[in-house]
C-alpha cells in the first residue's frame, strides 16, 4: 500500500484503539476520530459519526493534510431492548450510526482513495449480522447492512483500485464487556458455544485489520470475514 493516512473511526477506546495501535505499530500514519478527538496514536480529530456533515469536513480537512489510503469504520453502538418496545426512533439512530456511518464515510473518503490506486476499507461488522439475537434487533439489522455495503462498495470501486472488507468480530473482551464475559455463567457458555473456548481480545481483531492492511491481498475484495472464535460453524 501507498504511503499516506489511514482514517479510524471510534478510536478512543475498545476495538478501534486496538486497531490505531496496531496500524501506527505497522508503520501507517493514523488519523483517529472520535466525538471527545482523542486517538492512542497518531492525529486525534473530533467528528460525530451520527452528522453528515460533520463528517464530510473532518474528511475534507485529512485530505488536504496529505493522501489518504485507508479507512477503518469502526464507530458503533450496541444497546438491547425487547423489540415491541423498539420505538422506531431507537431503531434509526442505531442505524445512522452502525451502518450510515459507514456509508457517508467510505463517500466523503473515495475521491481520495481512489487517487492512490491501491486503498483499502475496512469496515467492522459483527458476527450478529447472521444471527436472530433476543431483543437485539436493530444491532443485527444494522451489522446486516454493513455486510450489504461492503459488498456493494466493493463491486463498485474495485475498478478504482479500492477494495472493500467486512470483519465481523464474535464475542469480543472488551472493557464495556469484560465484567459479563467474566462471570461464571459466561465463561460456561464460551465454552460450550465457542470451540476455543473464550471471548476474543481486542488485540486480536487489530491484529486482522494490520494484516490486511499490510498484506495488500489484492484479490480479496467485498467479503465478510469472521472472527469468531468458530462460533458460527459450531452446532
Amino acid at each position: 500500500m501507498s504511503e499516506g493516512q489511514v482514517i479510524v473511526t471510534g478510536a478512543s477506546r475498545g476495538i478501534g484503539e486496538a486497531v490505531a495501535t496496531e496500524l501506527d505499530r505497522r508503520g501507517f500514519e493514523v488519523v483517529g476520530l472520535s466525538r471527545g478527538g482523542i486517538s492512542p496514536v497518531g492525529v486525534g480529530m473530533v467528528c460525530d459519526m451520527t452528522d453528515e456533515g460533520s463528517i464530510a469536513q473532518v474528511i475534507a480537512e485529512i485530505g488536504k493534510r496529505g493522501p489518504i489510503v485507508g479507512l477503518v469504520n469502526n464507530a458503533g453502538a450496541h444497546e438491547a431492548k425487547p423489540s415491541a418496545e423498539l420505538s422506531l426512533s431507537e431503531f434509526e439512530a442505531c442505524m445512522r450510526l452502525n451502518a450510515s456511518a459507514v456509508l457517508v464515510c467510505s463517500r466523503e473518503a473515495y475521491p481520495h482513495l481512489r487517487q492512490c490506486g491501491d486503498a483499502l476499507i475496512v469496515n467492522i461488522g459483527s458476527f450478529y449480522d447472521r444471527l436472530a439475537v433476543p431483543e437485539n434487533l436493530a444491532y443485527c439489522a444494522s451489522k446486516a447492512a454493513v455486510g450489504a455495503i461492503t459488498r456493494c462498495l466493493a463491486s463498485e470501486w474495485a475498478k478504482e483500485g479500492i477494495r472493500v472488507l467486512d470483519v465481523a468480530p464474535g464475542y469480543i473482551d472488551t472493557e464495556l464487556n469484560h465484567e459479563f464475559l467474566s462471570t461464571d455463567r459466561a465463561q460456561s457458555w464460551l465454552k460450550r458455544r465457542v470451540p476455543v473456548g473464550r471471548p476474543g481480545r481486542v488485540g486480536e481483531v487489530a491484529q486482522l485489520v494490520g494484516a490486511l492492511f499490510s498484506e495488500r491481498i489484492g484479490f480479496l475484495t467485498g467479503e465478510t470475514l469472521y472472527l469468531d472464535g468458530g462460533q458460527g460453524i459450531n452446532l
